[in-house]
């Protein structure tokens, strides 16, 4: 082949259709990525990915060993890439990056043209809670990436069995159990495309799938025993806060899982578009089974003791619903060449498809923009409000050397305020820390131990700054009573009080109060 004939490698690079998507996925989740403060469960993971290998692995014999593999991950990026809060959440951002990726592979390989990879692709990109857990140092885009991936080998896989197609499924299998064990539920649905892959497929090829899918299945589980082995220990301390899902929350389970309600609705529209045109209706069934199943699966087992039915647990299922999406704008473009080929104006036809293959993709970017508005606001990575930078700032102006901080402990821990309160503060401001009788580090643990003598953990200073949740006039009301005792026979009223929004800040002062 001549020179003349050949592309360069760049041109080649530019008409992969995936690519687009990942880079319009990678602007998305890279806009104002510092701008939102961190909030507890990224705290958390400040907190864990910083420690010591030693003292990582220490903590996940006691709590969090189903975020282990993602602690470990962060542990090593962090050392290179310092713990700022765009160092903290770039691994997500090009982890969803990559999750757009796979999913335009999938649409391509399932509809078989570059409209439906593409058009999932930014569909991807554009819905709510995508964009906001691209933004999260927690371990939700990885899992979305892992499963997005695993999908894409899956049907590599089934097309031609070997072991070089099995691996890689089994790698990202592996990778997704191993940052969240819920994304396993991804399993229900890919036992519905396998079934209805064998039902269509040569004799020969269905007996190597139907021994060689069980047994790839079994290697992606065999790394993740130790974190079921362990998880399963820790789940009633972890996962006690979730209620029991009730059917209402299945039936309108796409709601709150694409962070808006008519970005789910023009979805479930497309969906429907790819189910009942003209094109492929079997892989659109596919896909549909491996949207829906997980999240029936996941709910029916969360009506038993431990529930895990939560938004964020179930993003991985969301690359589905969007390869799908893609699926029904192929539909409707293919629908519309057909129309240009019987027509007498083909040429006006097309350019007519496309405009509208074009808006069925930009209708649901243009729905979802107030609430992409809503999720990057200040307090969009918070279910609660505790503005630990707020109180950073005044407690690191009003500083002295010597100066206690206490800090909700025991059942209002899970605030994580006296370790968000240090992330934001100067390196040189380092208060006491008040009432803890072992810190989070020495305790093994998320959180510090409180002290059981109070008075002998109120330290030496003159001064301590006080932290509780809420905004209220008497700071030492919202305290347990032996502490609120304490403090006020050391050092009197408050000196200052001040309201953040959400948490507290007071100064105790001996020398005036």
């Amino acid at each position: 082949m001549t020179s003349a004939g050949r592309r360069h490698p760049a041109l080649r690079v530019l008409g992969q259709v995936w690519l687009w998507p990942a880079l319009a996925m990678l602007c998305v989740g890279a806009y104002r990525l510092g701008t939102p403060e961190l909030w507890r469960d990224e705290v958390a993971t400040w907190t864990v990915a910083t420690r010591s290998l030693g003292d990582l692995l220490g903590l996940l014999q006691h709590i969090d060993a189903s975020n282990g593999a993602y602690y470990l991950l962060m542990h090593g990026w962090t050392s290179v890439f310092g713990d700022s809060a765009i160092a903290l959440r770039l691994p997500s951002v090009l982890a969803m990056a990559g999750a757009a990726a796979f999913v335009a592979l999938t649409a391509q390989r399932l509809f078989g043209g570059r409209v439906a990879a593409i058009g999932g692709g930014l569909l991807f990109s554009v819905v709510p809670l995508i964009s906001r857990y691209a933004q999260e140092a927690r371990s939700y885009a990885l899992v979305t990436c892992a499963v997005a991936a695993a999908t894409w080998f899956l049907l590599r896989a089934l097309e031609r069995p070997s072991l070089r197609r099995w691996a890689p499924y089994c790698a990202a299998m592996a990778a997704a159990g191993a940052g969240h064990l819920i994304s396993f539920a991804t399993l229900a649905g890919q036992l519905a495309v396998v079934a209805l892959h064998l039902w269509r497929t040569r004799p020969a090829t269905e007996r190597r799938v139907l021994w060689q899918y069980p047994l790839a299945v079994l290697v992606a589980a065999l790394p993740v025993l130790p974190v079921v082995l362990l998880g399963s220990r820790q789940s009633g301390r972890q996962l006690g806060w979730i209620g029991k899902p009730t059917f209402y929350q299945l039936r309108h389970f796409g709601e709150p899982l694409f962070g808006s309600p008519g970005v789910f609705h023009v979805f479930a529209l497309l969906a429907l578009l790819a189910l009942v045109l003209p094109g492929r209706r079997l892989p659109a069934l596919q896909l549909l089974l491996l949207a829906v199943l997980p999240v029936l699966g996941v709910w029916l087992v969360s009506r038993g003791s431990t529930s895990y039915f939560v938004d964020r647990y179930l993003l991985f299922t969301v690359p589905a619903w969007a390869a799908l999406a893609g699926g029904g704008v192929q539909a409707v473009y293919t629908t519309v060449a057909a129309a240009a080929r019987r027509s007498r104006t083909p040429e006006q036809v097309r350019a007519a498809g496309a405009l509208l293959a074009v808006g069925l993709i930009a209708v649901p970017a243009l729905v979802a923009l107030p609430k992409q508005s809503s999720v990057r606001s200040a307090g969009s990575h918070s279910f609660s409000r505790e503005p630990y930078r707020a109180a950073a700032e005044l407690i690191g102006a009003g500083y002295r050397p010597g100066d206690g901080l206490a800090a909700p402990l025991g059942d209002q821990g899970w605030a994580m305020v006296g370790p968000g309160v240090s992330y934001y503060l100067p390196s040189d401001v380092r208060p006491f820390p008040v009432f803890v009788e072992r810190s989070a580090l020495q305790a093994e643990d998320l959180f510090p131990t409180t002290c059981p003598q109070v008075d002998a953990c109120l330290g030496q200073g003159q001064r301590t700054w006080l932290l509780v949740l809420g905004d209220t006039a008497e700071p030492l009301t919202a305290m347990p009573a032996e502490q609120a005792r304490a403090l006020r026979a050391r050092y009197g009223p408050p000196d200052r009080v001040t309201p953040l929004g959400g948490v507290t800040l007071a100064l105790l002062d001996s020398t005036t109060g």
